[in-house]
């Protein structure tokens, strides 16, 4: 009894240290050829990992793969837990089964919470068992601070925590112990039964040398990255947890690899508008991507491959887990030539998205924004999801201006473009 009760303190405690720091991020770089951190702010300090739980359930994975107690071709079963967990996800039905492959490749490029959950319950046979494990191979690994509850990282019914000097750890250790499964995670698409699923790790889109990791969000834990940059005469991973957005997070996390790259060409410069030409190879980026009040530096680099524009259902990170009660922003984006609206997020009741929509209607109103929002629902019982716009916004500089107004009162949005 008293071991228990000690155990429960320290997670009580170590949430209200997480509390108090929510406020601010914390990060960590670090130098892979050494090991050694380069830099850091807060990095010992106590933070959901949310999504970034994931890359430690795919180092169990790829450690069972090279042992042969796992195969690529081999079938894990969707369980009714599994597919019950909130988005993202592969939305398979329970009792049905998901090959190895196209687990791993869900975790790393959707960030799938129910792929997550099937391996993990596969390997260890339920998520509390198998979160032992990844808490006692973090240990191993050095990662003395970070407590594992979940394969998928969602923390509504459990702390999970983890600091921005572990998941650096953590990113070095696959990068390391698993340099051909590493490759995976410059994975921009997967086809999965037919239909393309692209990723949202914006940064490999936007600055040349960054080949991963991942991304991750919960209202608990804010905005979370990791992210590894590899060029000839840099080998960084970047930690940033607690962004305030997904633009502000890699925003952040850009300047930190520049602040601590050796290679000249790439700059810190302010943000550009969308559309204006920069300098020879270098890609702008949109003025909506980043927020006015922290787009302080962004990263000009050499472009790298462009990124498909069909993209359904998943543009932002934003959009990765809908748990802990919030209401992330559902990242929709319609290849069209016609009428812009922005999409500024989802809830799993109606009421929640009413009281999402009435909120944001204040606020567009209280900037001077002219727009009318509405609930469109889709899907039934425990896959329901409901999802929040506002139309009447115009062109697509009108719809970015009125993120804009969003975003200063820290609301997520995505300007849509639909037919």
């Amino acid at each position: 009894m008293r071991v228990a009760a000690l155990g429960l303190l320290v997670a009580v405690s170590s949430v209200l240290q997480a509390g108090a720091a929510a406020a601010e991020t914390t990060w960590a770089v670090m130098d892979v050829t050494s090991g050694t951190f380069l830099g850091g702010q807060g990095g010992k300090t106590r933070r959901p990992p949310a999504s970034l739980a994931k890359m430690m359930t795919l180092y169990l994975t790829f450690e069972a793969l090279r042992a042969g107690r796992l195969h690529w071709d081999d079938r894990i079963a969707m369980s009714a837990n599994a597919a019950s967990k909130v988005r993202m996800k592969l939305n398979v039905k329970a009792g049905t089964t998901i090959s190895v492959r196209e687990a791993v490749n869900a975790m790393i490029i959707l960030s799938a919470n129910d792929a997550a959950t099937a391996m993990g319950e596969h390997l260890a046979g339920s998520e509390a068992a198998f979160a032992r494990r990844m808490t006692e191979k973090g240990r191993q690994l050095g990662m003395r601070d970070t407590i594992f509850a979940t394969p998928a990282g969602l923390t509504a019914r459990a702390p999970q925590l983890t600091t921005a000097e572990d998941m650096a750890r953590l990113g070095l250790a696959l990068k390391r112990d698993f340099p051909a499964q590493y490759k995976l995670f410059s994975q921009r698409s997967f086809v999965f039964r037919g239909r393309t699923i692209h990723g949202h790790n914006n940064l490999m889109y936007r600055y040349a040398g960054v080949d991963g990791i991942k991304t991750g969000y919960t209202d608990a834990a804010g905005y979370n990255l990791v992210s590894s940059l590899s060029t000839p005469k840099s080998h960084l991973i970047g930690v940033v947890l607690g962004g305030r957005s997904a633009a502000a997070r890699d925003n952040q996390m850009a300047a930190l690899l520049n602040r601590f790259s050796h290679e000249k060409s790439v700059t810190v410069a302010a943000a550009r508008p969308a559309g204006k030409a920069g300098r020879k190879g270098v890609k702008p980026v949109a003025a909506e991507d980043a927020d006015d009040d922290e787009a302080e530096a962004e990263t000009t680099a050499p472009r790298p491959a462009d990124r498909p524009m069909e993209v359904a259902d998943i543009i932002d990170d934003a959009d990765l887990e809908q748990g802990d009660g919030g209401m992330p922003v559902a990242a929709e984006h319609v290849s069209a030539r016609s009428s812009w609206t922005i999409q500024v997020g989802t809830s799993g009741s109606r009421k929640g998205a009413e009281t999402l929509r009435d909120h944001v209607g204040d606020l567009l109103k209280a900037g001077g924004k002219t727009a009318r929002g509405t609930v469109i629902a889709s899907g039934s019982g425990h896959k329901a999801l409901f999802r929040v716009r506002f139309s009447g916004t115009g062109s697509e500089k009108d719809a970015a201006s009125a993120c804009r107004v969003l975003k200063r009162s820290h609301v997520s949005c995505l300007p849509v473009r639909h037919s």
